[in-house]
């Protein structure tokens, strides 16, 4: 996995546990599911990744 791949990946799924974590605190649903649709964004980045790795070893 490239490294600034992996640290976007590492970075998107951070601040949308924080922004979901958030939410859930102040009752705020929007900022709650902000941060799953960032969570996701991050897994699914992680994810390419990891194919693309797998695919040229």
């Amino acid at each position: 996995m490239a490294a600034d791949e992996k640290a976007q990946a590492k970075t998107e799924q951070a601040k949308g546990k924080i922004k979901e974590v958030a939410g859930r605190t102040v009752g705020n649903e929007r900022l709650t599911a902000e941060g799953r649709t960032e969570q996701a964004k991050g897994d699914a980045r992680q994810a390419k990744e990891k194919v693309k790795d797998a695919l040229t070893d």
